[in-house]
């Protein structure tokens, strides 16, 4: 069966658009990791169909990370997707880190680990992945609305859905959910299958995209009246983020206030040197760490969110996504092409591992970097340790470096 198709939208399907398909693998979300999975499931000659219940439109204007890891840069290279992210993306090194108006230092990953980071946003990859879709004629199904996913634990897997007003029956021999954490394929799994590791933070990230030129490196501030990180997707496109409690509200937030809140958490020159403007968007995102074990049941795999968040300090959720979908490709074109099942055996066990290094890194970062509501002097006063610990010591800083350019890839 050939991987191509064309893509199908609720707007064209017709009374007459079949209602049973075929594949090899069904995709459930159209996301980064479910497009991703979809064009190195081509490159390695594997067909597969993807299903979003949004519109395109929906899915594009997401607004989402921007600090790629050397790895995902190579997968995306490997595969062909990096042209527009090799012209616009901005290269760096690390973070600095300043704390309570301090002096700043700085976490050296390309000194310490030989990596470098990329800033580029999640926008203009899901771009990148829809336009490689169409290139080759994939076929994306987007507005599959009722979704239910059936048969997986069994060798006859299949997804039932509507579309246009149609129903609609895929058949296929995997699924692999990649729809996020509100999605159905978690969902679907059996009661009693997954373990669940979760930590909800007592606070959230107000974040404001502007248009205006960001600071040379990304910077988290520890600071009294709580945590603020200033970073970017491209030249001219900042992306700054303060702490706030879980209580609040966006229309309390003008963006004056939010630009005198942003800079009275930086030292002066850090300050200065912030250009404001107005806000593109605005939003307030809760905090948590969320791990599903395993990340595969029968013949349904789950995939980046669908399987796990992690907060947004280190920048971490799109880059296991991105190494969810590596591992399951790779996976599922040895079973298909090879007849082996090693892999897709393997598959929960080797990606949880990148999963659980960069959930620690995620939890460390948030953990030092927060004002914690009811923290005792005791708690507060480790805290200010842990700082000045890592600002003095190489040792630790390379610790953290190479946790925070993330674990290379098994087996490559």
């Amino acid at each position: 069966m050939s991987a191509g198709g064309v893509a199908i939208n609720a707007g064209t399907a017709s009374s007459t658009a079949a209602r049973r398909l075929r594949t090899q693998v069904a995709i459930v979300g159209a996301g980064p990791c479910g497009l991703l999975l979809a064009e190195l499931l081509h490159r390695r000659g594997v067909a597969s169909i993807v299903l979003e219940k949004h519109t395109r439109e929906h899915v594009l204007s997401r607004i989402r990370a921007g600090v790629l890891e050397q790895t995902t840069v190579d997968v995306l290279r490997g595969a062909g997707l990096a042209g527009r992210l090799d012209r616009e993306g901005l290269p760096h090194d690390g973070m600095h880190i300043v704390w309570a108006r301090r002096e700043s230092f700085f976490i050296d990953a390309a000194r310490h680990t030989g990596k470098r980071f990329t800033t580029y946003g999640q926008t203009q990859i899901q771009q990148d992945l829809f336009a490689a879709a169409d290139r080759r004629g994939a076929q994306v199904i987007t507005e599959a609305g009722e979704v239910k996913l059936l048969g997986f634990e069994g060798d006859r897997p299949r997804v039932e859905f509507i579309q246009g007003g149609v129903a609609h029956t895929l058949d296929c021999d995997f699924i692999a959910g990649c729809d996020g954490f509100h999605g159905v394929s978690r969902a679907s799994l059996p009661a009693g299958v997954l373990r669940e590791f979760e930590k909800i933070y007592p606070f959230g990230w107000l974040g404001v995209l502007s248009e205006t030129p960001p600071l040379a490196d990304i910077v988290y501030a520890n600071h009294p009246r709580g945590f603020a990180l200033a970073s970017a997707r491209n030249p001219m496109l900042a992306r700054y983020y303060i702490q706030v409690p879980l209580d609040t509200r966006l229309e309390d937030w003008p963006d004056d206030r939010f630009w005198q809140e942003l800079k009275a958490r930086y030292p002066r020159e850090m300050a200065d040197a912030i250009v404001t403007g107005p806000s593109i968007e605005k939003s307030i995102a809760p905090l948590r760490s969320y791990v599903a074990e395993p990340m595969r049941h029968g013949r349904l795999f789950l995939a980046g969110d669908a399987a796990h968040v992690v907060p947004p300090t280190g920048a971490k959720g799109l880059n296991l996504a991105v190494s969810d979908a590596f591992y399951l490709a790779r996976a599922l074109a040895a079973w298909f092409n090879d007849g082996s099942s090693a892999l897709i055996d393997g598959y929960s066990e080797t990606a949880l591992r990148r999963v659980w290094a960069s959930v620690r890194v995620s939890w460390y970062l948030t953990t030092l970097l927060h004002r914690f509501p009811g923290a005792s002097a005791f708690d507060q006063k480790a805290q200010e340790y842990e700082l000045e610990y890592l600002r003095s010591s190489p040792h630790a800083q390379a610790a953290l470096a190479e946790q925070y350019a993330g674990l290379d890839f098994e087996g490559e």
